[in-house]
């Protein structure tokens, strides 16, 4: 039996409560960080526009009727508060980019961030990173907070065709399909790094094989299951915190 299509207005709403949910998540997980961060969802009626968290709203409090509506020169069109402008720079011209992306991420993670101060792409030691093996970038370049948009243009340019970019000195950023997949992409990189800076801590890891990487990519990196591993996390985080769907 096949899935009846949402209509355009359903799937505005299905992005919105996934865009709030993920916020509440990404709270959870101390992915935030004072008023740094976002998360942006394509609106599907206005694919000029994008739905994001409100500048300077922490994480664990935003709701569906909190998040903003803003067109593609950063002038809010709907929904009351302002934009991070940084936020603005970097995903306006990510979702310009990618058609294709649906959603993107950025925050500042703790391990997200010390990892990206190595310079270095995630190498294929456990399972799970191999879902970012040879699908991820490594923006090599700080030249302070993104506020230029040639450097906007940079980053989206550095991402290219993958699902994440390591933004050196800063920290990762994220894209999917749908929110459900940049926000579990975000998740699972930033507790890889988490991961491969506690294994170089205590040696030198042993590293997959590449021929056995891209197989372990293509079961668990592809988009599909990027939905199934949010699905858990999204009825967990609406159970407890239910008025996230105001």
């Amino acid at each position: 039996m096949t899935r009846r299509t949402r209509t355009p207005e359903e799937e505005r709403l299905h992005r919105r409560q996934r865009l709030a949910a993920a916020l509440r998540i990404f709270a959870d997980r101390g992915f935030d960080e004072g008023v740094g961060g976002h998360i942006t969802a394509r609106d599907p009626i206005l694919p000029h526009c994008f739905w994001v968290n409100p500048f300077g709203m922490h994480f664990g409090h935003v709701r569906v009727s909190d998040l903003l509506l803003v067109d593609e020169t950063g002038t809010v069109v709907q929904g009351d508060g302002k934009v991070n402008p940084a936020g603005f720079v970097i995903h306006s011209h990510v979702h310009a980019a990618r058609p294709d992306v649906v959603a993107a991420a950025h925050t500042h993670s703790t391990f997200g961030r010390a990892w990206s101060t190595l310079g270095r792409r995630l190498d294929p030691i456990t399972q799970d990173v191999c879902a970012f093996y040879e699908d991820h970038e490594l923006y090599d370049d700080y030249t302070g907070v993104v506020l230029d948009d040639e450097e906007g243009k940079r980053i989206a340019q550095r991402l290219g065709g993958a699902k994440a970019v390591i933004l050196r000195n800063h920290g990762l950023l994220t894209v999917g399909g749908s929110v459900e997949e940049a926000a579990w992409w975000f998740v699972t990189m930033d507790r890889s790094c988490q991961v491969q800076l506690l294994a170089e801590a205590a040696g030198e890891p042993r590293l997959i094989q590449p021929a056995e990487a891209r197989t372990a990519r293509e079961q668990i990196g592809t988009p599909g299951i990027g939905r199934l591993n949010f699905r858990p996390l999204y009825a967990d985080i609406v159970r407890r915190q239910p008025d996230l769907l105001d």
